[in-house]
């Protein structure tokens, strides 16, 4: 694609309100400009705003020039309006359905251990990041809940694969089903490591038990023996007075 083309849809995305998708930037042209074309001259204005404060970024609902994060202590100053803060309650809910998701108000409740309040799915609905897409064929037919397109395009993400990967949870479970029994432990070590440890414990445990009942019964012959021998010359002295 030649620098005029390119120029036009650099244009047309620095002044979009909305993100624009390939379909919206080829109605841009009366010559017919196939996707190709259009996704090379986007791949090309990428790498020409590199070292720019604005970068172009592919998201959910298409292609928009934004910010980069690095400018934003600065663009903050012309604003001083602060962006909303939302509580722990309402980010851990957040979470629950973007990766549980479709998921009911009680299956939340369940994972967070507490009732999830209206004004927590309130916030959320209003801000556009969740909504309900329909209901579980259950008693009650509770809502399903799931994250937006607008959340998407708030995160920056393409698509729901684009979330972080969660670390797993499966070695700590085990150690708390362990019940933290080492209280000083190696950093490196497994929840395998700790099993064979625990393992060990018992086996060494069971060999004291063995060896202290054995040093029981022989201390019990030693002392039996030594009061038989003690009282075997007043034996002898009753023996020879009754003759």
């Amino acid at each position: 694609m030649d620098d005029h083309n390119k120029r036009v849809i650099e244009t047309a995305l620095l002044c979009a309100q909305e993100p624009l998708t390939v379909a919206d930037l080829s109605r841009l042209f009366v010559e017919d400009i196939t996707t190709a074309d259009i996704d090379e001259a986007l791949a090309e204005l990428q790498r020409a705003w590199d070292d720019k404060g604005m970068e172009l970024v592919h998201i959910a609902t298409g292609w928009r020039f934004q910010s980069r994060l690095s400018m934003r202590e600065y663009l903050d100053r012309l604003t001083p309006e602060k962006p909303p803060k939302y509580s722990r309650a309402v980010m851990e809910t957040l979470a629950i359905i973007a990766y549980r998701q479709p998921v009911t108000r009680g299956e939340i409740e369940e994972i967070r251990g507490v009732a999830v309040s209206s004004n927590v799915m309130k916030q959320l609905e209003d801000r556009g990041w969740v909504e309900v897409i329909g209901h579980k064929d259950t008693v009650g037919r509770p809502g399903l809940y799931a994250t937006t397109k607008q959340f998407l395009d708030d995160l920056s993400l393409t698509n729901l694969q684009s979330l972080p990967i969660l670390e797993d949870a499966a070695p700590m479970a085990a150690a708390e089903q362990l019940g933290q029994a080492v209280m000083e432990f190696d950093p490196s070590a497994t929840v395998e490591t700790v099993i064979i440890e625990e393992s060990e414990v018992t086996e060494i445990t069971e060999a004291s038990d063995e060896n202290a009942e054995a040093a029981a019964e022989e201390t019990a012959e030693e002392i039996t023996a030594e009061t038989a021998e003690e009282a075997s010359p007043e034996s002898d002295e009753q023996t020879d007075e009754t003759k």
